[in-house]
């Protein structure tokens, strides 16, 4: 045996009892106190050692014991000793036995003037206990055994273990090894119900060494102090710090109300519940005043107890709260309220509610508080905190914690529920400013997606495909900075005006240069009159199925990417030009020959911005899913490329995506006709007209076809310049009749009066067709007229 182990230190007399009753361990201290050696005694009942006549001791009181007893010594004469005897937790080194220690000093046996102790009472200011260095106790104070519950005189030669077998007396004695190996203080804190009390407390053990003359370390002198008030207050200052940390990290609703749930069990209670007042109209704001019973959703609920079994409403219903409810007293108040079974609070609630009851039963509730969630002067709903495993009921500190954190939950939920609605708002516009379908044009086969940004809410991306004359048409994708119904707005207007430029048929560089003008005057208009304040970028493709050219520019948008029917996905190589709104600058075209079946592949920079990777490799991955665009249908390659390039969870930003594949007009379906500057040609150009249209088996509409030719002609002979181009294009269901030439000035229409000779033509032609218009080109300018026709059987 070592002489610095605790159990066989021979001042104390210490023995082991195991569950069943026999002694399990004996030490030289029990050998002094009743001769028996351990052979003797180990493996036999504990109880053949109590003298003849002397009762069991009763059963622990708090898993202690502490009496006088008769003893039985081994020379059959009886033995009158104090002993403590307590069972060992298994956290603090035993094995849930009993130890049972017995101090071989006499309670009448007084110690000589002792320097330590005297030291150590006269400095002590609060409760003390001084032990030596082999760490047995020297004295207490009155105050330290009345806290240990023990008497002084007994105390003396017991290590920290043996008056206490919980895993509080094993840290200690660790702690005091600590100080008298450094010689340095040492604070030690715990929490932990003393000897008689009701409730826990926080203890801290302030152990000090102490020294003689010649600065050897003799001993530890520990004082006991309660600081439950500041333990409190500092564990309230960590929940609200950490509700601060933790509540709020999202705009959602039900993700916040969790939040506040989760945070406050179990610091402050065992279940928490959330209901949320239903407003009488979507976005609107709950009823106020409230009237019992009143009517909640169940939006969030956490518990100790894995699944929430003692709640009575899952998350999403309805629950009525009736007059006698906490939850609506409260919410009618205005006020937090504490209710409890023991003062009869909840009687009149539990007694129209059998099934709560019944849970109030089965867990054992005993306090509830119920605390309003206000928020800007308006009641959003309740937050009911529960008590049943913690024995004590709610204070009111718990109350001014609850309302300190829920009122910041409160101010997050209205938040959250103000975000929701200005982002269902702006949802509603953008999707009113988007185009719902795609036109169904003989130049490209469309498909699109837009993902609203999931984090920082709706911005202004959009995109459209524009039917333009001549067959052609018009792309374009683009990107307003900010987010909110601000950049929707200004999203809305710039599609309107790409679409009323885009009708006059601007080249793409010009458009560019008339949208960037428009830009810079809503930054007037918005803020000090800088440019800048309003910003936007833009991507507009003109792509011709007859010529099979496309031409394209770029205002600071990400340029597309191609993908030829028979090669590999790659970015195009445009010039970059100007985001719009800068003013001054200006915008280059490009202009490319597609093969029949080439993808086009518009975006936002939201479709490749990550926080995990960089945008170079968000490239890769888009050429990589629109590798097999050209043979695949389009919206399933849309489906692809969101689903290889977006993490789950949504996006930080706005997420605009547009595909076209090209289809070319095959030349049986064009014929042109250079026209000599003669009026008396044109009926000879009439009637190659009139063939052309019976090989397309359009005979029906020869006659209108034949007038509509003859006044362009006409009027290109008589007010334009030479050379002079006829066009007629015929797809499917329309017919489309071009007249070219080199004069820059525009037709327009005029009501001629009765006497006039002329100025009838374009009226005429505008009453015959389905539209016309014209257009400006590098070398003059084209009126065109659109026909709708049949294809004969």
């Amino acid at each position: 045996m070592r002489p610095d182990d605790p159990f066989d230190d021979a001042v104390t007399a210490r023995a082991v009892i195991a569950a069943d009753g026999t002694l399990a361990q004996w030490n030289e201290g029990a050998r002094l106190l009743l001769g028996h050696t351990a052979e003797e005694v180990v493996g036999r009942p504990a109880a053949e050692l109590l003298a003849d006549g002397e009762p069991a001791p009763r059963p622990p009181v708090d898993a202690r014991w502490s009496g006088t007893l008769a003893l039985r010594h081994r020379d059959g004469g009886t033995v009158t000793a104090w002993v403590l005897a307590h069972r060992r937790d298994p956290d603090g080194g035993g094995t849930g036995d009993w130890l049972a220690v017995s101090p071989l000093r006499s309670p009448d046996e007084e110690l000589p003037d002792d320097p330590l102790v005297r030291v150590a009472v006269s400095q002590s200011p609060c409760a003390t206990m001084v032990f030596d260095d082999r760490l047995r106790l020297r004295g207490v104070n009155d105050a330290m055994a009345e806290l240990l519950g023990l008497p002084a005189e007994y105390l003396r030669g017991l290590r920290p273990t043996d008056v206490g077998g919980r895993h509080q007396h094993s840290e200690l004695e660790q702690h005091l090894r600590q100080v008298l190996r450094t010689g340095r203080r040492h604070d030690m804190e715990t929490f932990m119900k003393a000897t008689g009390e009701m409730r826990a407390h926080a203890w801290l053990a302030r152990m000090a060494p102490l020294t003689d003359d010649t600065g050897r370390v003799r001993g530890v002198c520990v004082t006991a102090h309660d600081f439950t008030g500041q333990y409190r207050a500092r564990e309230r200052l960590q929940l609200v710090n950490e509700a601060s940390i933790r509540i709020g990290t999202t705009l959602d609703v039900t993700r916040t109300a969790q939040e506040l749930a989760e945070v406050c069990v179990p610091a402050l209670a065992d279940f928490v519940s959330v209901d949320l007042l239903e407003p009488l109209e979507p976005g609107s704001d709950p009823v106020s005043p409230l009237e019992a019973p009143v009517s909640l959703r169940r939006i969030a609920h956490h518990s100790l107890t894995p699944g929430s079994p003692e709640s009575v409403t899952d998350a999403g219903e309805i629950v009525v709260y009736p007059a006698a409810a906490p939850h609506a007293d409260s919410l009618i108040a205005g006020h937090s309220i504490i209710a409890s079974v023991a003062s009869g609070d909840l009687d009149p609630w539990l007694a129209v509610d059998d099934a709560r009851a019944r849970q109030v039963r089965e867990f054992g509730v005993h306090s509830m508080m119920s605390v309003p969630l206000q928020a800007r002067g308006t009641t959003l709903g309740v937050a009911a905190f529960t008590r049943y495993r913690r024995p004590e009921a709610f204070t009111h500190d718990d109350v001014l914690l609850a309302e300190e954190v829920s009122a910041r939950a409160a101010v997050c939920i209205d938040n959250a529920r103000r975000y929701s609605r200005e982002r269902e708002t702006t949802l509603t516009l953008q999707r009113s400013l988007l185009p719902r379908t795609l036109p169904n044009t003989a130049a490209v086969e469309a498909a699109s997606r837009y993902l609203p940004a999931a984090r920082s809410g709706v911005g202004g991306d959009w995109f459209d495909v524009i039917p333009l004359s001549g067959m052609r048409v018009a792309m374009v994708v683009g990107d307003v900075v900010g987010h909110g119904i601000q950049a929707s707005a200004t999203m809305g207007r710039l599609r309107t005006a790409v679409r009323t430029l885009a009708d006059i048929d601007l080249a793409p560089d010009e458009l560019l240069t008339h949208l960037d003008d428009l830009v810079l005057h809503l930054s007037q208009e918005s803020g000090d009159g800088s440019p800048g304040e309003v910003g936007a970028t833009c991507l507009y493709a003109v792509y011709d199925p007859v010529s099979r050219r496309c031409t394209l520019a770029r205002a600071g948008h990400p340029p597309p990417v191609m993908v030829p029917p028979d090669g590999r996905a790659r970015q195009l190589d445009l010039p970059s030009g100007p985001p719009l709104g800068l003013g001054g600058l200006p915008f280059e075209s490009a202009e490319l020959d597609l093969p029949e079946g080439t993808v086009l592949a518009f975006y936002t920079d939201g479709l490749l911005e990550s926080r995990t990777r960089d945008v170079e490799s968000g490239h890769a991955l888009l050429r990589e899913a629109l590798a097999h665009a050209p043979s695949g249908p389009l919206d399933e390659t849309c489906d692809r490329v969101l689903h290889s390039l977006l993490q789950p969870g949504g996006t930080a930003d706005d997420v605009a995506l547009l595909l076209a594949r090209t289809h070319g007009l095959p030349s049986s379906q064009v014929a042109t006709w250079d026209i000599p500057a003669d009026p008396a040609l044109v009926a000879p150009i009439r009637k190659q007209v009139l063939d052309q249209l019976a090989v397309w088996a359009l005979t029906d509409a020869s006659f209108t076809a034949e007038l509509v030719v003859s006044e362009l002609v006409t009027n290109a002979i008589r007010y334009g310049a030479p050379p002079i181009r006829l066009r007629l294009i015929h797809d499917g269901s329309t017919l489309i009749c071009e007249v070219s030439d080199t004069n820059h000035t525009a037709p327009h229409l005029r009501r001629a009066k009765t006497w006039d000779e002329g100025g009838r033509g374009l009226l005429l032609v505008a009453q015959l067709t389905q539209r016309w218009g014209s257009r400006h080109t590098p070398e003059g300018k084209t009126i065109w007229a659109e026909l709708g026709v049949l294809d004969e059987l």
